[in-house]
């Protein structure tokens, strides 16, 4: 290694080492431009001739040469009849230097964030973006990925790579075979009524979510919204410039009346009407009805966020709220994430016929499509029936997990937690006692190695009594145990 300041030019400092990886003209150049830029070599000084400066340094001359004639190629050098090399006379007389925090003492302006950048940053608070890597227990959403049929799907993509689909660009409203794969499935599985004309293939439902909002809501239009609900929804909304009314959820779902008499002409409605999240109610039949009257008569929309309804456990799944729909009010999503791994990033709408256009060219601005890959070993997955068969397979496992759930929380926390609604999802809410502080208990659990993020964290109007959302599907009886124990020792 040779680290030498030179003598021809005292403000260039150059450090080389033959061992690294980076050649050693490209280590001269770094020295050089840095020099340039942190103002050490100023505009218009003279560079030695690259003999000496070869000669100084101890490397070839073509060393020198190949840094030169790069930097001249950006602009920080220039080349002169009769007078050599300089630093560029172009470049600011102001020196780069390392970016410093801003200050106010300065007086420095920072840039801002537009108005609903501002609004978005306030789901910071609720845990949005939710957390990654290796989950814990009861961190909620997480299927059961130990149990995902890997060798198959691996068999799978291996047949499609001996025989891939087209690899030029694919249609954006996704892969036809995959579309009437999925509207075969969804019309027998959650009794929707659509064509394969009206889905849309999207990455994941937080895509469908945002495409959708993009597409319905003009800045500043009202939208309901499930209080406590879900914050990857309110993310897209607020994306999209709407203004957020808070609508509370009681035993029967979204109290519609409460909604009609704050905001009336809203133009729409996000709901989760087969498992509600956080609070995992159903919403009733009259409720249903009263919405879609609400919507036919405001002319609003209606968003329904199908995203875990395959998992019942003691009745079949609840038909959807796109199939009662007879007006073209209804836009659906599903999503892939639940059932099978969120790594897949594939979900899908389902939107009236007179507005599928709009949203195929709206996707194809989002960004074109989603892989094609993925979407055909997808559609042979749902085709041949792999997809119905693990589905019924992970209905055993969930219920088996929601028992040993409900069972340690009832046996070990009984006087401190009330279990909410069961048998269906892959979460439940566990309610505390009227008055608990659910964020600081929380907080208290997260110390003791326990994911249970407080039901307040996903209202806007903080709710009358404090809970806890536990997440049971991926994690094995054994291990919910033991983590229940732990709670409970956090807790006394």
């Amino acid at each position: 290694m040779r680290a030498a300041r030179s003598a021809r030019l005292p403000g260039l400092f150059v450090e080389l080492n033959a061992g690294r990886k980076r050649p050693m003209f490209r280590q001269l150049y770094d020295s050089i431009r840095r020099a340039v830029l942190e103002g050490r070599l100023h505009a218009g000084a003279a560079l030695p001739p690259s003999r000496g400066l070869a000669a100084e340094l101890g490397v070839s001359r073509n060393t020198v040469t190949l840094a030169y004639d790069q930097l001249a190629a950006e602009g920080y050098l220039q080349g002169q009849p009769r007078s050599g090399v300089r630093v560029a006379t172009t470049l600011p007389t102001r020196p780069f230097t390392k970016a410093q925090p801003p200050s106010p003492a300065r007086g420095r302006r920072t840039p801002r964030v537009s108005t609903r950048g501002s609004a978005i940053s306030s789901l910071l608070e609720v845990g949005w973006p939710p957390p990654v890597g290796s989950p814990r227990p009861f961190r909620p959403g997480v299927p059961a990925l130990d149990l995902f049929p890997m060798r198959l799907w691996s068999r799978l993509v291996n047949r499609r790579l001996r025989q891939p689909p087209a690899m030029g660009y694919g249609d954006a409203a996704g892969y036809q075979p995959l579309r009437e794969a999925i509207a075969d499935y969804v019309g027998a599985a959650r009794g929707t009524r659509c064509s394969a004309e009206q889905i849309i293939v999207v990455n994941g439902s937080q895509q469908g979510l945002d495409l959708a909002a993009r597409i319905l809501l003009d800045p500043g239009d009202e939208v309901w919204m499930e209080d406590p609900g879900y914050p990857g929804a309110r993310a897209a909304l607020l994306a999209a410039g709407a203004r957020i009314v808070p609508v509370p959820v009681d035993g029967e779902g979204m109290r519609v009346e409460d909604g009609e008499r704050t905001a009336g002409s809203a133009r729409l409605a996000y709901v989760s009407p087969s498992h509600q999240f956080p609070v995992g109610v159903t919403m009733s039949a009259s409720r249903r009805l009263e919405l879609l009257r609400w919507a036919g008569q405001s002319g609003a929309w209606i968003l329904e966020d199908d995203y875990d309804s395959e998992f019942r456990y003691r009745t079949r799944p609840l038909a959807s709220f796109q199939g009662m729909d007879q007006d073209g009010r209804v836009v659906y999503i599903g999503t892939f994430s639940k059932t099978l791994a969120p790594a897949l990033r594939l979900g899908y709408l389902i939107v009236p016929e007179e507005v599928a256009p709009v949203f195929r060219v709206a996707r194809a601005a989002s960004d074109r499509h989603s892989p094609v890959l993925e979407q055909a070993v997808l559609a042979d997955f749902l085709a041949e029936g792999h997809f119905a068969r693990h589905v019924r397979r992970m209905r055993g496992v969930y219920a088996e997990r929601q028992d040993a759930l409900v069972g340690a929380v009832k046996s070990l926390l009984g006087g401190v937690m009330e279990i909410g609604p069961t048998g269906a999802g892959m979460h439940l809410t566990a309610w505390l006692e009227r008055g608990a502080d659910d964020g600081a208990v929380s907080a208290q659990l997260a110390a003791a190695g326990v994911e249970a993020p407080p039901i307040s964290r996903y209202a806007l109007v903080r709710p009358s009594r404090g809970g806890l959302l536990l997440g049971w599907a991926a994690y094995s009886p054994e291990a919910i145990r033991t983590s229940v124990e732990r709670m409970a020792r956090a807790l006394r």
